[in-house]
């Protein structure tokens, strides 16, 4: 009998460890896989830099936050919700990945549904470790504003100078400004915890504390390439 309890325990342990790695597996294949897509969004930006970020904004950006897939649906009252990754400009080069929540509602005579790539950039240096510090409410807690489009566009306007954060949303392939007052910006240590397999801060990640993951460096190339600084910053 106790010998057989004993197998059973055994068997019992060895499955559930096998679940538990399998578990993280997926996990962590699902989190790839939301880097890969940013990426693709962000190949897609340089691929229509006559209608994307101009060079002069992506020139001073300090950090960049990728939100593919945003869903936004609503009949009468609307929901929004995505999930998507950010990275910083360093004294060497641009972060590892973190990992952010972007959520909010809408209210209004609305039907249907649409699902939309984001793109954020904070345009100052402390902008982004305040938004990353808790919920951060665009537009309330950080000044926000749709960014400019076009290849030598200038985010001259008294709005856009104030602004902690400019806002872009790729809708069948074109980029624009797009309005995200009032939503609300949040850290996913969950996610950040299983893609790097232990607890670290979004400031030790960011400020560039910890190495990029193979699978992030064909995102960070593309961010490299997107948001060189020019010879005037």
């Amino acid at each position: 009998m106790t010998k057989k309890f004993i197998q059973t325990l055994c068997t019992t342990a060895a499955l559930t460890l096998t679940l538990t790695v399998a578990a993280a597996a997926a996990d962590t294949a699902k989190l790839d896989q939301r880097i890969e897509a940013a990426h693709l969004v962000l190949h897609e930006l340089m691929a229509t830099p006559d209608k994307g970020i101009p060079e002069d904004v992506a020139a001073k950006a300090t950090c960049v936050a990728v939100i593919p897939g945003f869903k936004k649906g609503a009949f009468i009252v609307g929901g929004q919700y995505g999930q998507g990754v950010v990275t910083c400009r360093t004294g060497h080069g641009w972060s590892a990945p973190a990992f952010i929540q972007l959520t909010g509602a809408s209210f209004g005579f609305q039907a249907g549904g649409q699902s939309t790539d984001l793109v954020l950039l904070t345009t100052t240096h402390d902008a982004f470790e305040r938004l990353l510090q808790d919920k951060v409410k665009l537009g309330g807690d950080l000044a926000v504003a749709a960014g400019p489009v076009g290849r030598n566009a200038q985010a001259s306007t008294t709005e856009l100078a104030n602004a902690a954060i400019l806002t872009y949303s790729r809708s069948k392939g074109l980029f624009a400004g797009v309005d995200l007052t009032g939503d609300v910006v949040h850290q996913n240590t969950d996610d950040t915890r299983d893609y790097y397999g232990k607890d670290l801060s979004f400031e030790t990640i960011l400020s560039g504390g910890v190495p990029p993951p193979p699978s992030s460096l064909q995102l960070l190339g593309t961010v490299r390439q997107l948001f060189h600084a020019s010879a005037n910053h």
